[in-house]
């Protein structure tokens, strides 16, 4: 349940990007897409930044070292794979970080830039609940930041995955809650 926010809080939208909403997820995209687009113009109303990550895996030394899943496909993606979801405007205090595995915290500006801005609370949503949006939280749980959050602006390819971050990893970095409320609550700040 969303409590509050603090002051300073930045949106943090992870991989919602024209190779990866394609993929089939859990819950439809177009919901995802619309509770997100609700959270930039709520963030944009407050004043308050918003981090657009995307993700190029590229050559990254995790994607050729071993394990027993096997990682995407082998041909190489669209040139516009990158590319964030027209949906998604940016602002003027918005930034973007690329970041390289599933956390956008390592080897990005993603700190840098919200230390530059006094933040001290994020709020998470995007693709996928398991992989990018965990791991970003889990770093930012690690370096301090209060979590929150966005349950129906976040989707992933598995759903056992996703209820497993819902219900067990989520409430153990920060608070979980609906775009709808984390708006109230950046109404009330």
């Amino acid at each position: 349940m969303i409590t509050a926010l603090d002051k300073k809080t930045a949106l943090v939208i992870i991989d919602l990007q024209k190779g990866i909403v394609q993929y089939p997820t859990v819950h439809p995209m177009s919901g995802i897409i619309a509770n997100s687009v609700k959270l930039v113009e709520a963030f944009h109303k407050a004043g308050l930044p918003v981090a657009i990550v995307n993700v190029n895996p590229g050559n990254a030394k995790w994607m050729t070292a071993r394990k027993d899943a096997k990682g995407g496909s082998s041909t190489p993606p669209k040139e516009d794979w990158t590319e964030i979801i027209p949906e998604i405007q940016a602002g003027p205090d918005d930034f973007f970080v690329t970041k390289h595995t599933w956390s956008a915290f390592p080897d990005t500006a993603l700190q840098a830039e919200l230390q530059k801005r006094e933040i001290t609370g994020i709020v998470m949503c995007g693709v996928s609940t398991s992989i990018g949006v965990e791991g970003t939280a889990r770093d930012a749980s690690v370096l301090g930041y209060n979590v929150s959050f966005a349950q129906d602006a976040t989707t992933d390819m598995v759903e056992e995955a996703y209820n497993n971050s819902v219900k067990n990893i989520y409430p153990r970095l920060g608070e979980v809650g609906t775009t709808d409320a984390i708006i109230a609550a950046l109404e009330n700040l």
